[in-house]
Order: C-alpha cells, then structure tokens, then sequence
C-alpha cells in the first residue's frame, strides 16, 4: 500500500471521528444551543436560572447548556408493567396518607420520586442535585415539583419555624404528582422541549383523574 493511499485513509478516519462527535454533541444538545433554543426546551426551569443568577442571561444559559452537555444523551430505561404497578400502589398509598400524616406523606413522596428516577436511568436518589439536574434536562416541565416536595420533606421536622403547612405540603404534593406521571409512563418520554406544547392540557385532565385532593381540606391534619 502506498503511502499516499495511507495518508488518504488515515484522513477519512478523522474526518469521519468528526462527523461522528458532531453528531454526538448535537445529539446532546438536542438542538438547545443558544438562547432561544435554551428557553424553548427549558421552559419554566430556563426562568428559575436567570433569577437564580440574579437576571444574568448568559450566566444562566453558560449553566443550561453544560446541564444539557451533561445529561443530553441519557436515555431513559422504561419501567416493566409490574415494577410501574409497585410504583404507582405505593404513591396511592403516600397520598391516602396524607389525610392522617401530611409529614410521612411528603417524605414518602419524594423518597418515591428519587427511586423511580434512578429506576428509569437517572442518577441515583442518593445524589439528589445532579438526579435534579438530568430530570431538568428531560422533564423540566414539572421538575420544580420534585424540587418543591423535597424542600417540604426535609423542612418539615425543623422547628425553626420554616416548617410547611398542611397546604404547602398538599400543593408540593400535587405539583409532584405530575413528574411521578411522567416518569412512570408506559414509553421513554419525547425530549421535553418537544412536548410542552401539550403538557398544560396534560396536566388538568390527569390531576383530575389521579388527585384524591377533594377531601375538605380542615380533614387534613397538621402533623
């Protein structure tokens, strides 16, 4: 083989690794570079990272873009019928609890949220920030939920007063809900910026179906 013929393969190669880490880093980003791209696929969570960095922009989207880079690829394992039953009984359960143990409810949910996440591929309950990272990244929609059901259950031992209501536990409770849907659904979920457009008619149908909120709420006791 000559040598000219050598350096031609050897060029196709790299040019060909290229392509294919172009490919992976697009793939990535899910088409969510730049500003616009960031806010279409973050929705709600692209608004909490510019407050979060007190109105910077580009700060904010420097931050989803790595989020993105990080989680992008992560394909979500979907549940077997079985394990998604087992998931579903056990909030039923969380949420028939609430009426008597709002406190025991809340913590049941979110320790619920973080082993379903890990069961469909996210990282592990254990290192709760990044495991919210990569939900932000492919359910940013009702992510603030988990967020807000895992602040009311570590708050609600304390004594200094931060600890939440019986009405604040109900609506982390609610806002929850509509992550646990996501993630235990029959299929691997589309890319969240390519179903937000559907997901605020999602969301009152299935509350109303799901939610046993309609107890008087004095029933409910501050615990």
């Amino acid at each position: 083989m000559s040598t000219g013929v050598i350096i031609a393969l050897i060029v196709i190669v790299i040019v060909a690794v290229m392509v294919v880490a172009a490919v992976r880093i697009l793939r990535a980003r899910g088409g969510s570079h730049g500003g616009r791209g960031l806010k279409h696929r973050f929705g709600p969570e692209y608004d909490r990272a510019v407050a979060r960095h007190d109105g910077d922009v580009g700060a904010a989207e420097r931050e989803l873009d790595a989020l993105v880079q990080r989680h992008g690829e992560l394909r979500e394992r979907p549940l077997e019928p079985a394990e998604r039953e087992r998931f579903q009984a056990r909030w039923r359960a969380a949420q028939e609890k609430f009426v008597d143990s709002p406190r025991e409810a809340v913590a049941d949910a979110d320790h619920l949220l973080a082993e379903v996440a890990g069961a469909r591929g996210f990282p592990d309950g254990g290192e709760h920030e990044e495991q919210l990272a990569a939900l932000s990244v492919h359910h940013a929609n009702h992510v603030d939920g988990y967020r807000r059901v895992h602040g009311a259950a570590h708050a609600a031992g304390t004594d200094d007063g931060r600890a939440p209501g019986t009405e604040d536990m109900r609506t982390a409770m609610v806002e929850a809900r509509a992550l646990f849907d996501d993630l235990v659904g029959s299929a691997p979920q589309q890319p969240q910026h390519q179903v937000q457009a559907k997901a605020q008619t999602k969301d009152s149908s299935r509350f109303g179906r799901h939610l046993p909120w309609n107890f008087p709420r004095h029933q409910a006791k501050e615990s």
